[in-house]
């Protein structure tokens, strides 16, 4: 009991209390301390540069030449930047199947389907981009497909044209094979190249992607049918039908030399790359972006010519939009701004396969053969992608309807693809 008092009286008296005051006092100084710094830290100090992501379908020499140009947005910004490779599929499904859910891994998306973006305009799913870019800069024809009234919701990034048949120069020399410029010689050529020795087809079928397959038959339907004939089954059966006679006339000869076993059998398209430098194949139908292909050995040897008598040619170009559901707004406009410029832009110019949309991107900027390229294209009409155009189920049924006809091009199955599409398309 007397302890307890004793205590009692040492804790309460004056000298006690002093003390108690004083250590009091020295914790309300640190803590006042480390709420000042805190507040600091919060209010003052700069806050952790954001990390963005852009979404494409790019990969291989495409991403890596992508990847130089967001190297130098980092470097003069600050702000890192990864890009995430998608399969045609994982666009097409993961970007709608995630905006649906109020979400989005990546901070921008590049894709080239204008109505697609259209869609998510309408939807409510992307920051408007209006007041972001100079529009009288960029093709007019490329900004009206991405313009709903007077908002416009995404910019072209690149543009990739769909030149023709790509060649190793050395092997037309070494077996005295010549550029067709009609299609009976066209015809004879594939008939030349399918006897020579160590050849497997005179062309090469891409797969593991819907787009190689479409692209060449794409190639058929301007080069026999005209460009119109493009255009027209783009908008569709109130002007033009799957199963009318000029189409149909089209898929026969495209099925002719299928029979004919003068397309290989589809595989993976990369690889073709390499099997037509190895000629096991003679030649290969293919976009611009051949001339950045790592599978090809020599670019110098390198050769196209387009289907003869074509009046067109497919053209894909590649929009960026920014997704509302972005983190990191102020960030991702920022980087939507520099890749919009002709700066970034002359960057993916210089390293080969990419035409430019900006009209501030010099003429020099192009190497030689991506020049020839671009020569020809400005002498022929300039036509949307059919099956990008379209898109939704049509794109995947399209890619589907041509394998089958790779694998058996008997009239019979013709007409069934043709029917097909056209009940697909009146959806």
């Amino acid at each position: 009991m007397w302890e307890v008092k004793k205590i009692q009286r040492l804790l309460f008296s004056k000298s006690a209390v002093t003390t108690v005051e004083a250590v009091l006092s020295i914790c309300l100084i640190i803590v006042a301390a480390f709420a000042g710094y805190f507040a600091y830290v919060a209010y003052f100090a700069p806050a952790p540069t954001p990390k963005l992501t852009v979404a494409s379908l790019w990969s291989e020499a495409e991403e890596d030449n992508f990847l130089q140009a967001l190297g130098n947005f980092t470097e003069d910004t600050g702000i890192e930047v990864r890009h995430i490779g998608y399969s045609t599929e994982e666009l097409l499904i993961g970007v709608p199947t995630q905006f649906a859910a109020g979400a989005s891994v990546a901070d921008l998306v590049i894709a080239p389907w204008p109505a697609w973006i259209r869609n998510f305009a309408e939807g409510e799913h992307l920051v408007e981009v209006t007041d972001l870019i100079d529009a009288s800069k960029y093709p007019e024809i490329y900004m009206d497909s991405v313009t709903v009234g007077d908002k416009v919701w995404a910019v072209p990034f690149k543009a990739s044209g769909k030149p023709g048949f790509w060649y190793k120069k050395s092997f037309f020399t070494d077996h005295g094979l010549t550029v067709p410029t009609t299609y009976a010689e066209f015809k004879a050529l594939l008939a030349d190249i399918s006897v020579i020795s160590g050849i497997e087809a005179a062309v090469a079928s891409g797969d593991g992607v819907g787009w190689p397959l479409s692209d060449t038959t794409e190639a058929f339907i301007m080069g026999l049918g005209g460009y119109e004939l493009q255009e027209d089954l783009i908008t569709g059966p109130s002007v033009r039908n799957w199963t009318d006679t000029q189409v149909t006339e089209v898929f026969e000869k495209l099925a002719e030399l299928l029979e004919a076993g003068y397309f290989s059998v589809p595989d993976e398209w990369t690889g073709q790359i390499t099997k037509l430098w190895n000629e096991e194949y003679g030649i290969y139908f293919m976009g611009s972006w051949m001339t950045t292909m790592d599978q090809v050995g020599d670019v110098s040897d390198l050769g196209f010519f387009p289907f003869p008598g074509t009046t067109g040619a497919a053209g894909a170009v590649d929009y960026i939009i920014i997704p509302k559901y972005t983190e990191h707004l102020d960030e991702a406009k920022r980087l939507f701004e520099y890749l919009a410029r002709p700066e970034a832009q002359e960057i993916m110019v210089r390293l080969g396969g990419f035409f430019g949309t900006h009209a501030d991107v010099p003429e020099d900027a192009y190497t030689p053969l991506d020049k020839e390229v671009l020569d020809f294209i400005k002498t022929v009409h300039i036509v949307p992608d059919l099956d990008d155009a379209i898109g939704g189920r049509f794109q995947t049924t399209f890619w589907d309807q041509l394998k089958g006809l790779w694998v058996d091009p008997s009239t019979a199955t013709m007409n069934d693809v043709l029917e097909t599409l056209q009940e697909v398309a009146l959806e």
